[in-house]
Formats: C-alpha cells, structure tokens, sequence
C-alpha cells in the first residue's frame, strides 16, 4: 500500500466481536430451545443449530439484529480490543471491513450497531467500510474467519491471517489461534520480518 502507516484490514463478527457467543442466546429464544442445545462447534451459515423450520438464518439474522440489537451487544473476542488499542498505539492503521449489510432494510440500525459497539469497547479505528469485497477497500494485512472472504483475498493476491475458529480450520496458514498470536504476526510484518 502507498499510505504512510501500515493498513491493517480487520474483519469484525467472528474475529473481534465473538458473533456465536452473541447470536447463540437469541437462536435458542428464536428456536425456543435451551442455549446450551446449540453446538458452540458450527459451520458457516449454522446448519447444526436446524434453522430451516424457522425461517432459515435470514431470519433468525433480521431478528437479532432488528429485535434484539445484536451488533451492540455482542461480546468481544478475548483480547482483541486491548490488542488493536496497542497496535494503534504503534501507527498501524485500523481499518475495520465488515460486511454487516447482508440484508435489506436494516441498515441504519447495523451501522449505528456497530458505531456504538466499536466506541463502547474503545476499539480504535480510522476506516469502517461495510462491504462485501473487502479487497476493494485495500490494507497491507486482512485478519478474517469466513472460509469464503480468506480465499477470494487470497486468490486476488492479498496477505490474510486466518484467525481460527470451527468454521475454517481447515484452510492453510498462516493462522491464529487468539489475539495474541494476530498483534504478534502484526507486529513482525510491521516491521518486515
């Protein structure tokens, strides 16, 4: 990138804000069964939690976001606001890529969702762009979890660090375990090791 700081593409459900932990409690009202029913361990789209009798994901998406604010009350992963705070501390620009505008007539209420989320838990950020081809926005380093967003990064030739969880264990590194492992890998990229 031709910027003067280095421009780290950060994606948000799945890698700072913990979306299953958050979306789990709503899916168990949703399908009014107990939480602890629900498997932590899923596929992309959540095919084991059985939605297809309730509308599908669409639905049960619509819901917790219009119904029960779930951009704004989604847990953080662990360590990830404290480890953005710190690499925005060392010029690394934070530029957050989210594709949170996934269905239609919702819009206001996912933005100002993830306005509000971001400030309450003082994740530091320049750029937030809500879009789907997040290697049309550009960073020097990508951390994603879909399998989908790391592979069309890839294939367009873009650096992306994998943070893991069940829904891509399977892809090549490099990879991440915990946010400690990502300010790491961010750090010795920074500084072109």
């Amino acid at each position: 990138m031709s910027q003067d700081k280095f421009v780290f593409g950060v994606d948000l459900d799945g890698v700072v804000a913990d979306f299953i932990a958050g979306l789990r409690p709503i899916a168990a009202e949703w399908l009014g069964i107990t939480v602890d029913s629900l498997p932590l361990e899923v596929s992309y789209g959540f095919p084991e939690w059985r939605l297809e009798g309730y509308g599908g994901y669409e639905a049960l998406h619509r819901f917790a976001v219009k119904e029960r604010d779930l951009f704004k009350r989604l847990p953080p992963i662990a360590g990830a606001p404290a480890a953005l705070r710190r690499l925005s501390g060392r010029d690394v620009r934070i530029r957050i890529i989210t594709h949170r505008l996934y269905i239609k007539w919702f819009h206001q209420e996912a933005v100002q969702q993830t306005v509000d989320w971001l400030e309450y838990h003082g994740i530091p950020y320049w750029d937030l762009c809500f879009m789907r081809d997040k290697a049309a926005v550009g960073a020097d380093l990508y951390v994603e979890d879909s399998p989908d967003n790391i592979r069309a990064l890839r294939d367009t030739g873009h650096d992306v660090l994998v943070l893991r969880n069940s829904t891509n264990r399977d892809l090549p590194g490099p990879g991440a375990e915990n946010w400690e492992e990502v300010e790491a890998f961010v750090e010795a990229r920074v500084r072109g090791a």
